[in-house]
């Protein structure tokens, strides 16, 4: 071999080492990141329950061939000293099934008033105030499907999401304006219509507006499209390369019980999924609006009918979900 063939292969063998290097960097630092979402117990934000509030059924543990449901809160800390739960301003849980390669998105109305485990009839959005495994057995007992998995966040751990995935294209659909006068301005709401790049704190505005004539249907409906953005974003390739500094950005600020190896699972098999419905629960027709006392709650008019009409959701076809899109599209 003359000296010149030698030197090119030097310097494939020290690209070929640095590439490696650099992968093994990047795996680890993801593993990282992830790892540190699962808190201890002397760093979960629910530390402070007693130990009976949280022993609830669990749900069966996935093996990552069944289908998958996780619940998504997201909560407003504001005034609230460390140790005490605040409600949840936002819940949603996607549903992933494997095997279809389908997610389902669902909002559910946070004044929904059901029965809390192992407490009296309540708001759903109190029942992470009791701990998670309260909130994911209130949800899946309400919808009829189990929650195996939790990811609790709050607003600026939604802030530094957007902002580690340099923000989100996307089109606000009308002028939104609320002053939010309770903590001297800090989060008022102040959007104009039309398409824009919005940042951690324009989009925490809008997911947040609810002060219209519709209030929280429409709300819940802005988180879902937002939600879904998100994830198109974080699917980018310029956001999987930067995904270790997203997960050092948004760590201090999240909770989950996911470990790493189910968060592999469920990256691998959301990677390959194509989104499905996304729709408010309880329904419109399902729903009613009442009062307990003087707060205005809303009411499930058959919890047997709900869970007939989200099981129906998942058990779609392709061509039956493809048919209901079409309609909706035309509406």
């Amino acid at each position: 071999m003359n000296i010149s063939k030698k030197k090119i292969l030097m310097v494939i063998m020290i690209v070929a080492l640095a590439l490696i290097g650099c992968a093994t960097y990047y795996i680890a630092s993801v593993l990282n990141g992830l790892q540190s979402l699962q808190k201890s117990p002397d760093n979960s934000p629910f530390k402070g329950l007693p130990s009976a509030e949280t022993e609830v059924v669990k749900p069966p543990e996935w093996t990552g061939t069944e289908p998958v449901n996780i619940l998504l809160m997201g909560v407003d800390a504001r005034g609230f000293s460390e140790g005490e739960i605040p409600r949840s301003d936002s819940m949603m849980v996607v549903s992933l099934d494997p095997v279809k390669q389908r997610i389902h998105l669902f909002s559910i109305m946070r004044d929904t008033y059901i029965d809390i485990p192992g407490h009296k009839k309540n708001r759903i959005n109190t029942a992470i105030t009791h701990g998670p495994n309260t909130a994911m057995q209130a949800v899946g007992d309400l919808l009829g499907i189990p929650i195996q998995y939790y990811v609790y966040t709050d607003f600026q751990g939604f802030i530094k999401l957007v902002d580690a995935i340099d923000g989100v294209d996307f089109y606000v659909e009308k002028d939104m304006y609320y002053p939010s006068k309770a903590d001297k301005h800090e989060y008022d709401i102040d959007l104009k219509q039309g398409q824009q790049h919005l940042d951690g704190d324009k989009a925490l505005q809008y997911v947040r507006f609810r002060h219209d004539a519709t209030s929280d249907f429409t709300r819940t409906e802005r988180q879902r499209e937002f939600f879904k953005a998100i994830v198109d974003k974080l699917t980018s390739t310029t956001s999987v390369m930067k995904l270790p500094a997203i997960l050092e950005e948004v760590s201090p600020y999240v909770d989950t019980n996911l470990s790493v190896n189910d968060m592999w699972k469920l990256a691998t098999v959301g990677y390959k999924s194509t989104m499905g419905e996304s729709m408010q629960i309880p329904p419109m027709n399902l729903l009613q609006e009442t009062y307990v006392g003087k707060a205005a709650v809303l009411a499930v008019t058959s919890e047997e009918e709900l869970k007939q009409y989200i099981a129906n959701v998942l058990e779609q076809t392709d061509s039956e979900l493809n048919a209901d899109k079409a309609v909706k599209n035309e509406s």
